[in-house]
């Protein structure tokens, strides 16, 4: 008998279009059946083998009803489950019900769990420690309150004790001040004063009043109790020597909009166990703080507003991790934006990107570069374009990690500017006096973009918008962007694949799954559809499979170390060691504000065995610092294994 041949592929089209349209038009018989014919079209389209080689596959993840949050903050944890943290997930009756979340999803079952969480993160920084527990310091002490909301003027209060007898002093809640006019205002929260202190100077003893900083609310609604300018206040209950040493002043107390205050809080999320530790607190309340490791393991926290929404005066502070504790850092003092997109390099440096999320000055602390952190020395690294539009811009480090190489993407104006742009620029941070330069333009100008570094050394790129949170941009009322590329270091080029189906704005993340896979989480849409009504958090879950996963058979790791020291030579087995082309250590995503301090790829020096490979991981801390990596074998057509965990000591 004649073996028959394979249709064609236009002949497969035709077929199961029209198969898919009828199925399309009694399913939705309400519909037009030009988009029902649509769908099945698209449907069918990115599901042919040949597509899905070359632009991948996108798929949903059924969430169940029970653990949908607003996934606010992800991570990737070593026992392969991914770390969802909401916290009060920007949902302010949440945060008054004290109702605070995180979620645990084990990609290998698709399985979810809740976790206790203590505080709210949300807004918080985070990073892997050499352990792999995640450090996670800062979050919400308060909700911001928009001006048209303000019915009680306030003010932060600074109550001043000039007695360096009696010890601290204890005020508590709803304590009155009043101002020399008489009105009236009450503090927020208990707050303890410390006694003055006498000095030696000149021969003299000098006395150095205590302070302490509280939110201070008027008590009569509207405009008689604002103070536009400095003044002193009594307190209520005082008399004699007490009236005279204990007092308030204020800069001003008005009814402009109030920030969100940052907490102080800090917990070691421990994989294990899948709960949060207590550490010590942050000497300075964070929010929108970036973590960072150091080559020597302990953790820098850098920049975020303080407990009353004022932007921290270059007050960074160091996470000594094996006394679970937070010191100040006086020696560092440098300021940064929020959030700012930092990078650790082979030589120990951090590399600002000028990637940040925009609080505080819209000149200072803005101009990207190395900044020494064993001397606080600052190295501008100058050429980046569109400077004015770092904001909600992202930042990685390019696979390899050896070839130490940044690249920024988009990015949009100061606050709430409709202005994004399509520009990316790299630095090549190993050249003697290293500058920023021209890379490809994205397809479209964005903001919020996600970049995530794969096992291939290439970087898929999605998500984001044009505009503000996803709102108005040229014209129309949304801006999402649906286009996703991947983009080759080497060829310097973006490749495009398929379209996402959800959008993804503010408050998003994608992080690398073990399997080669991405997972994509989050949205904050300022709006809906129309451009008219408030926004809904985008709870839906999708997940991108790459071509590569379309490519052929993978190769297997079936054996070898769970922990490699820096430096040294490990074996893993493989059935497939002819085919093995590279092996890459990727260290887990841990992602907020598309900021990802942690995730890279480092390249390991390989010989192939008869049954294995011999790979040796690279000596520099600042190049593979502590902590765990996922290993990666690629083959010669660039498919990767799933990965096996490795700890780096």
């Amino acid at each position: 008998m004649k073996p028959h041949t394979r249709p064609s592929a236009a002949r497969r089209l035709t077929s199961g279009l029209a198969a898919l349209v009828v199925l399309g038009g009694a399913a939705v018989a309400n519909r037009p059946v030009i988009a029902v014919a649509g769908e099945a079209v698209h449907t069918f389209r990115v599901n042919l083998q040949e597509y899905k080689q070359t632009h991948g596959l996108w798929s949903r993840l059924s969430v169940p009803r029970d653990f949908k949050v607003n996934a606010i903050h992800a991570a990737l944890l070593h026992t392969g489950k991914v770390l969802i943290i909401a916290g009060s997930g920007n949902n302010r009756d949440a945060f008054e019900a004290e109702s605070f979340r995180t979620v645990l999803y084990d990609p290998r079952d698709d399985e979810f769990t809740e976790v206790e969480t203590p505080t709210d993160m949300f807004c918080a920084g985070h990073t892997f420690l050499p352990d792999g527990k995640l450090l996670v310091a800062g979050g919400t002490e308060s909700y911001e309150v928009l001006e048209a909301d303000v019915e009680h003027a306030a003010g932060v209060m600074k109550i001043k004790n000039e007695s360096p007898d009696g010890g601290p002093r204890v005020f508590p809640k709803g304590t009155t001040l009043r101002s020399a006019s008489g009105q009236a205002y009450r503090i927020r929260s208990e707050v303890t004063v410390p006694a003055a202190r006498k000095m030696f100077h000149g021969g003299k003893i000098m006395v150095h009043a205590g302070e302490a900083e509280v939110w201070a609310d008027a008590v009569a609604k509207g405009d008689q109790p604002v103070v536009p300018s400095p003044a002193q206040y009594a307190i209520d209950g005082l008399t004699g020597l007490d009236a005279r040493n204990l007092y308030g002043i204020a800069e001003k107390i008005t009814r402009e909009k109030q920030e969100y205050g940052g907490d102080k809080t800090s917990y070691e999320f421990d994989p294990v166990t899948e709960r949060y530790v207590r550490t010590g607190d942050l000497t300075d309340h964070r929010w929108y703080p970036t973590l960072i490791g150091t080559t020597g393991g302990d953790v820098l926290a850098v920049s975020g507003l303080d407990q009353f929404g004022r932007i921290l005066p270059g007050r960074n502070e160091r996470y000594l991790t094996a006394e679970r504790r937070w010191v100040a850092a006086p020696d560092l003092k440098r300021y940064f934006p929020t959030y700012p997109g930092l990078h650790l390099m082979a030589d120990g440096r951090i590399f600002y990107s000028g990637s940040n999320s925009g609080y505080g000055s819209d000149t200072e602390g803005r101009t990207p570069g190395l900044w020494n952190v064993e001397r606080n020395t600052f190295k501008p690294v100058p050429g980046l374009r569109d400077a004015p539009m770092n904001e909600t811009s992202s930042s990685v480090l390019l696979p390899p990690a050896q070839d130490q190489k940044v690249m920024i993407l988009g990015g949009g104006g100061v606050g709430e500017s409709e202005q994004s742009t399509a520009r990316t620029d790299i630095a090549d941070l190993d050249e003697k006096s290293p500058r920023y330069r021209p890379g490809p333009d994205l397809p479209k100008p964005a903001r919020y973009l996600s970049a995530v570094v794969l096992p291939d050394d290439t970087v898929l790129t999605t998500g984001g918008s044009s505009g503000y949170r996803g709102g108005v941009y040229q014209g129309r009322p949304r801006s999402d962007l649906f286009n996703a590329q991947i983009y080759h270091p080497k060829r310097e080029v973006f490749e495009a694949v398929a379209d996402s189906t959800i959008g993804r704005n503010y408050h998003s993340e994608a992080i690398l799954l073990p399997d080669g896979r991405v997972i994509t989480l989050g949205g904050d849409p300022l709006y809906d559809k129309t451009g008219e009504n408030a926004g809904t958090f985008e709870q839906r879950v999708e997940i991108f499979s790459p071509p590569y996963l379309f490519r052929g058979e993978r190769p297997e790791i079936v054996s070898g170390p769970a922990a490699v020291d820096r430096g040294q030579e490990a074996y893993f087995g493989t059935p497939d060691a002819d085919r093995i082309a590279s092996a890459r250590l990727v260290r887990p995503s841990a992602v907020t504000h598309v900021t990802d301090v942690d995730q890279r790829s480092v390249a390991l020096s390989l010989i192939r065995t008869p049954y294995g490979a011999r790979v040796t991981v690279p000596e520099k801390a600042g190049l593979v610092p502590s902590g765990w990596y996922m290993l990666f074998l690629v083959d010669d057509k660039g498919v990767p294994s799933v990965a096996r965990w490795v700890q780096v000591r």
